[in-house]
């Protein structure tokens, strides 16, 4: 089925099709001493200059958000990722997505940071001229500067082309005229400069790198969000707001591949902060439950709450595992663009594009995981987690947005999907002879599966899954390709193969994390990893098989519709576990050590 020889560097999407070593994979058990020197001083500043300013941050006071970016920005957190000739520190990648991860516990912070350091600084830096880039960069990573990304329209949200904002070249060819409402903005309230889209002449999907000093320019109220009260969200108005002709992005009519670009890495960075934020929900959920006693012994010893406590770090684990799986696929990308002559910009530009399935896969995981968790950290703290009293109640609102943020969810599934079939129609990845030899072995006689040596089971469970996939969407395809099918209109059959491609693609790379630990120092003992990935797998493959069937009996029918239901249950063999003995290993190893445990 796969091409066994393990590659240093996948390509994007190539998970489906190739077997990793766990050798070639990064996990955060690897980190140096320098890194984790850098968790420290991230932590130190959460401590330090976030947590002491809850109740301003959630109030929106006057500039308690622009002060905390510049103290963020004096210990080199706005430039961390940003190239040295412009004030950045030019950190790797893996550093800075132990960045990110650790600053997920910062509430409404991060998205202030992620708005400025992502979607607002990386277009500029992928997209801009030498001149842009010097005279915006530095004051941006400094502090000096603020920004924010300006994309969403009332009538244009995933659907970003269908923009409505207006640029029109003044009489005296010197401006562009901007007209249109943008709404939902991050970080408008305190904005200094706005990358803003609109199309000029009313058709060309441009960017422009606007300041906020320009006539023409005003803002509305704050919003009254759900959560994450302490970001400022604003719409921006503009009505003939000057933009000189040398503040166009890129290329004219070619806004859509900054959009989408900056996407890539802003879900990516998302991934990374949902993950840091679900680490912390967890220790808040292990403590409550050490202290709460209820029938005279802490509620962390009931059954129930060593379920949801194991659960939650399952899932979460299983997130970070994927986190820096694709994080040093991205590094060692970099580096090779970088080898090959490209400049820092151009290679941070094609590394991460290059991975944009895996973002996205990152970036549903990511934020389902932290939605799952805060939840029922909630649920572990009882009423006292309904109450305002709690820092339960703040994580359970702020985390919603998530699946929502950088394109929703759904979304995001069905661009996981489209962009493996774009990749396969254009010759960097090829499915079709992985998939026919899965429509051999299903015409074969079914063998007995032989297991040998550690781990057998769960490798084999993967490459089920992988052939499961290979079989649903090769089916799919070819249907539509005779003309019976239209995936285009059959969203719920997209989503059953992403959601398939999610769980195989968290299960590998717990798997392989798993396996890279052999003579690694770890927090925990090796039975508890183990644990993880059992009953990651476990589930998954229940998962998997309703994922399937769900799509098998959505386009097929008949003696097809048979053969395909026949030919899964070949592939949905992982062996029974002892999920609560399992579970009990990990809630006792979370209960010992006070919270989340798993560096």
């Amino acid at each position: 089925m796969t091409d066994t020889t393990p590659p240093r560097n996948l390509k994007g999407g190539e998970f489906l099709i190739t077997e990793s070593d766990p050798q070639d994979i990064f996990c955060p058990e690897l980190l140096n001493e320098e890194q984790n020197m850098i968790r420290s001083t991230v932590e130190d500043f959460i401590e330090q200059k976030i947590k002491p300013r809850w109740a301003a941050i959630e109030a929106k006071e006057p500039g308690v958000a622009a002060t905390i970016m510049e103290e963020a920005a004096a210990i080199g957190l706005l430039g961390s990722h940003m190239p040295a000739e412009y004030g950045g520190m030019e950190m790797d990648t893996n550093t800075n997505t132990l960045i990110s991860e650790v600053l997920g516990p910062a509430g409404s912070v991060t998205v202030s940071l992620a708005a400025h350091t992502g979607i607002g600084m990386l277009p500029i830096l992928y997209f801009g001229t030498e001149e842009q880039k010097q005279a915006y960069l530095p004051r941006l990573i400094s502090g000096e500067l603020k920004a924010a990304y300006c994309l969403t329209e009332p009538g244009s949200g995933s659907d970003a082309l269908a923009a409505k904002t207006r640029a029109d070249l003044s009489t005296d060819g010197k401006n562009y005229l901007l007209n249109g409402q943008k709404m939902w903005i991050s970080n408008a309230g305190f904005a200094d400069m706005f990358i803003v889209f609109a199309k000029i002449d009313g058709e060309h999907f441009t960017g422009f790198i606007v300041d906020r000093d320009n006539p023409g320019i005003s803002l509305g109220e704050e919003e009254h969000k759900m959560g994450i009260h302490g970001s400022s969200t604003r719409m921006v108005f503009f009505e003939n707001a000057a933009v000189p002709v040398d503040h166009v992005l890129g290329e004219i009519g070619k806004g859509h591949l900054i959009a989408f670009n900056a996407l890539n890495i802003g879900r990516f960075k998302l991934g990374a902060m949902v993950c840091g934020g679900a680490q912390s929900a967890i220790s808040m959920s292990v403590k409550y439950a050490l202290e709460r006693h209820q029938f005279g012994k802490p509620i962390a010893t009931f059954g129930a709450i060593r379920h949801k406590m194991a659960e939650m770090t399952i899932r979460t684990f299983a997130v970070q595992s994927a986190l820096y799986r694709i994080s040093d696929l991205i590094q060692d990308a970099k580096a090779a663009r970088m080898a090959e002559g490209k400049t820092f910009a151009e290679a941070t530009l094609l590394a991460a594009e290059e991975y944009a399935i895996e973002c996205s896969i990152l970036k549903v995981a990511g934020s389902e995981a932290l939605d799952y968790v805060v939840d029922e950290n909630v649920q572990i703290h009882g009423g006292m987690g309904y109450s305002e009293e709690a820092l339960a109640s703040r994580a359970y609102r702020d985390a919603r947005i998530n699946r929502i943020f950088e394109g929703t969810n759904e979304i995001n599934r069905l661009l996981i999907v489209d962009m493996l079939l774009r990749r396969a129609m254009k010759g960097a990845l090829d499915i079709t002879t992985p998939a026919w030899a899965v429509q051999k072995e299903l015409a074969s006689m079914p063998g007995f599966d032989t297991l040998e040596g550690d781990y057998a089971a769960e490798k084999k469970a993967i490459q089920d899954f992988k052939k499961i996939i290979l079989m649903v969407a090769g089916g799919a395809a070819k249907m539509q390709m005779e003309g019976t099918l239209n995936l285009k209109e059959e969203q719920e059959v997209v989503m059953n193969i992403s959601d398939m491609m999610i769980d195989t693609f968290l299960a590998e790379s717990l798997y392989l994390r798993v396996r890279r630990l052999d003579g690694v120092p770890t927090t925990q003992p090796r039975e508890i990893y183990d644990a993880m990935l059992q009953v990651f797998l476990y589930d998954a493959n229940a998962r998997m098989q309703k994922s399937a069937t769900d799509a098998i009996v959505s386009f097929a029918g008949g003696d097809l519709q048979k053969t395909f239901l026949m030919g899964l249950k070949r592939f949905v063999k992982y062996p029974p576990v002892n999920i609560k003995t399992e579970r009990h290993k990990i809630s006792d190893a979370l209960t010992e050590a006070g919270g989340w445990c798993f560096y």
